[in-house]
């Protein structure tokens, strides 16, 4: 067992996603024992186990399902063939295992920088992103990777001109970020998209339709903080699948 609270720790550090199963309770025949635990790595390996055959394959599917979903989440199997949670096997019993999500923090990818980049940069980190600031063009050091994007990163293009954020776009509209946002005028966003579905980018309608152009909440304000704060404040609707009512209203 502490070699597993150990490797929990070591993802938990490299900032890597993972679901610890627990097993809380345990009512009748069944393989598990209350105190079993597996953890299942963002990847899908497992360590541990609750007893093995189709409870534990029960288990991990539902670990799995809560790293995807991001959430913790108590789970009831009932060890027989047919009923509410019945899980396919004979043994009668029933088991309840609590997954504990450790998702890894978020990552805030901004291409560009400038002037909305820094307060959107600063907000951001006192949100407890893991804030990258990158550029496009590998001259200058610190470049775009597209490889190192996940399905937690959230993408914000905000460089000097609409060539450079269409070269980005380019490089990062196939990705699993969740979010892809892009500054500038309706205008602008239109013509990058378009250009996109012109050069036949492979089901260019459905990737277009990725893109948060113009990018952020429509909040009102005009100076790069406020911008920067209605960007942040769109990825975190997007992040929590919230809504943009006010709570006052009703």
């Amino acid at each position: 067992m502490s070699d597993i609270l150990q490797e929990v720790v070591a993802a938990v550090e490299r900032n890597e996603p993972a679901a610890l199963a627990t097993v809380v309770g345990v009512t009748g025949a069944s393989p598990a024992r209350v105190g079993a635990k597996i953890l299942v790595r963002g990847d899908g390996q497992t360590i541990g186990t609750a007893g093995g055959g189709r409870l534990e394959q029960a288990i991990v599917a539902d670990a799995r399902a809560a790293l995807a979903e991001g959430k913790s989440r108590l789970t009831h199997y009932t060890l027989r063939e047919e009923g509410d949670g019945a899980i396919g096997v004979l043994c009668g019993g029933e088991v309840r295992v609590f997954v504990d999500v450790f998702a890894p923090r978020p990552t805030l990818l901004i291409v560009g920088g400038g002037h909305i980049g820094k307060p959107l940069a600063e907000i951001a980190r006192v949100l407890n992103y893991d804030v990258r600031v990158v550029d496009v063009r590998d001259e200058r050091g610190n470049a775009l990777d597209p490889a190192s994007i996940t399905a937690h990163t959230y993408i914000v293009l905000v460089t000097e001109d609409y060539v450079s954020d269409e070269a980005a776009l380019r490089a990062v509209i196939e990705s699993p970020a969740p979010y892809i946002g892009m500054i500038g005028s309706r205008r602008k966003c239109r013509m990058v998209l378009e250009h996109l579905r012109a050069d036949g980018v492979a089901d260019a309608s459905r990737l277009c339709a990725r893109v948060r152009a113009p990018i952020g909440l429509d909040l009102g304000g005009t100076t790069p903080a406020e911008i920067a704060l209605a960007i942040l404040a769109e990825i975190e609707m997007a992040r929590h699948q919230g809504r943009a009512d006010s709570r006052s209203k009703g």
